[in-house]
C-alpha cells in the first residue's frame, strides 16, 4: 500500500487531496504539508513512497522540494501537481526529478490511480 505525503499550500486543495487519498482503500496518507520546507521535513520524517508536491509554494517551491526529496530518498516517487498542463513549470519539475506530472482538476480517480502507480 503506497504511503502518501501531500504537499499544497493551498488549504482546500490539500483538504480534497486527502480526501482523494483516505477514499482509496489502496493508499495510506501519511502526512500534509503546507509549503516546501515542511514537505522536506516530512519527507524525511515518514518515509513516504509518493510525494503529490505543489509546483507554487512558498518554502522554496516544487521543484526545490523534489531536489531535496529526491536526494534524501531516491526511491520516492515525486508527482507534479499543478494548475497549469505544461510548459517551464513543468520542465523545472522534471528537471528536478519529478517522476509525473498531475493537473489540478484531474478527476479524483485518476489521481489515485497517478499515486498508486498503476
Amino acid at each position: 500500500m503506497p504511503r502518501v505525503l501531500i504537499a499544497d499550500d493551498d488549504p482546500v486543495m490539500r483538504m480534497l487531496l486527502s480526501a482523494v487519498v483516505k477514499s482509496d482503500p489502496e493508499l495510506e496518507l501519511v502526512a500534509a504539508a503546507e509549503d516546501a520546507t515542511e514537505a522536506i521535513a516530512l519527507s524525511r520524517e515518514h518515509a513516504p513512497d509518493v510525494v503529490l508536491l505543489d509546483v507554487e509554494m512558498p518554502g522554496g517551491g516544487g521543484p526545490h522540494a523534489a531536489r531535496e526529496i529526491k536526494a534524501a530518498a531516491p526511491t520516492t516517487r515525486v508527482l507534479a501537481l499543478s494548475a497549469h498542463e505544461g510548459g517551464e513549470q513543468r520542465d523545472a519539475m522534471e528537471a528536478a526529478g519529478a517522476d509525473g506530472y498531475v493537473i489540478k482538476g484531474t478527476p479524483p480517480a485518476e489521481i489515485a490511480r497517478a499515486l498508486r502507480g498503476d
